[in-house]
């Protein structure tokens, strides 16, 4: 049994002429290198008509994760990494040691009244 040949087998429904290069219109756009502290390029694509002032001076690096800027010679440095504090660090922050006595002696009043004792 011979089996009928389609035409349109493999095609998507709605789709263009074989072999069409261009897939509708393409806007201008302008492209802004960066660069890291390790020297790493990062080209990004901006409508053509975009203000100056709304084009970042500073990004991420998506090769090392540091800032990168639009001055090769001058690339920004990495912010410094502030350490993990505890609750108990940033409530020291925020008491001085007499206020922290304070709340500890009523506290233990309030727990001593509660009990009964």
């Amino acid at each position: 049994m011979a089996t009928g040949g389609s035409a349109i087998r493999g095609t998507r429904v709605g789709a263009g002429p074989m072999g069409e290069q261009d897939h509708g219109f393409h806007a201008d756009r302008i492209a802004v290198s960066y660069w890291d502290a390790l020297g790493n390029e990062t080209v990004r694509h901006f409508a053509a008509g975009i203000a100056e002032e709304e084009i970042p001076d500073v990004i991420d690096s998506p090769h090392s994760g540091l800032p990168a800027g639009r001055d090769q010679q001058n690339p920004p440095a990495m912010a410094k990494a502030e350490p993990y504090k505890t609750h108990l660090a940033y409530v020291k922050e925020r008491r001085t040691d007499e206020e922290a006595e304070a709340l500890l002696q009523d506290a233990l009043r309030q727990l001593r009244e509660r009990r009964g004792q």
